[in-house]
């Protein structure tokens, strides 16, 4: 191993020091709205919250938690999120490899249209009448549907299809294996990690997602918790205690939006880094064509 120069231990001395500056820039307002959840009112509002909590208290995740819907919307929540992208996965799965097979007729007609769909949205309007029209409006099975497939990842997938060798779908088919059979016998195993980049990337976006839930759905027991939280914190002012709404008087907006934001963001630090490993071969793996 050859003995690092005077200039090589400069250079890696910089380069930790610039890796330090952007870990503190990324971790510390995560860790400020956990410390900030967890401190009184008072303390937050008076900005004496800084690397520690201050008067530890649990009563804004009580208030939250006791807050009306809640749980029905954390079950709504996992319920899209898990079916959602199970859905999404296999169409995406299934038409991707369709789709990667060169003796497919009108292939590259079908790819303009999935690409053409990136740059051009065909509208908020014109999405809501569609589903209107399909008697989709405040049903589960209209939020599922809606953004189920993303052309991003659908081009990501059969990307990573087409690197597969030919030779292994020849000597399935030599072996009697229909089209569908080696699909899953062996383009699925071989596939493992770029499935499962996909398949995070779909799950957070359902997690996150609240925009057409938000417009969708009108029954209360049906909206995530996305939309939840949104009506607590943008419209608390039309919220009355009947309905559940969180007396601001006790808590402090702020405590009460930086307790939210951990509930929602917390399932995501959990699961990631468990999918993490997949996360970086799998999109190494579909970004290459060999």
């Amino acid at each position: 191993m050859a003995k690092k120069t005077y200039g090589d231990r400069i250079f890696n001395s910089i380069n930790y020091i610039i890796m330090l500056i952007f870990v503190f820039i990324t971790l510390y307002p995560i860790w400020y709205i956990l410390i900030a959840s967890l401190s009184s009112s008072s303390q937050v509002l008076s900005g004496n919250v800084m690397w520690w909590f201050k008067d530890f208290t649990l009563d804004t995740y009580k208030t939250v938690f006791n807050t009306k819907n809640i749980w029905t919307s954390y079950g709504n929540t996992i319920f899209y999120s898990v079916v959602g992208t199970a859905l999404s996965m296999v169409i995406t799965a299934l038409g991707a490899y369709s789709l990667s097979k060169k003796r497919i007729e009108f292939r590259r007609s079908l790819m303009l249209f999935i690409l053409v769909s990136m740059w051009f949205s065909p509208g908020m309007m014109p999405t809501y009448l569609n589903f209107s029209d399909l008697g989709l409006l405040d049903t589960r099975i209209g939020v599922l549907l809606c953004g189920a497939v993303s052309a991003f990842n659908f081009v990501l997938l059969r990307t990573f299809f087409e690197s597969v060798p030919q030779s292994l779908e020849e000597a399935a088919k030599l072996d009697g294996a229909s089209d569908f059979k080696t699909f899953y016998m062996v383009f699925i195993p071989l596939s493992v990690p770029a499935l499962m980049t996909i398949t995070l990337y779909y799950f957070v976006g359902r997690w996150n997602s609240y925009f057409w839930s938000m417009i969708m759905l009108s029954d209360e027991t049906k909206i995530p918790l996305q939309v939840l939280l949104k009506k607590l914190v943008v419209e608390m002012s039309a919220l009355n205690s009947e309905k559940g709404s969180v007396d601001y008087t006790v808590m402090s907006r702020e405590t009460m939006i930086y307790a939210m934001m951990v509930i929602a963001v917390l399932p995501m630090l959990v699961i990631y880094p468990f999918v993490e490993k997949f996360f970086v071969k799998g999109i190494m793996l579909g970004s290459v064509k060999g």
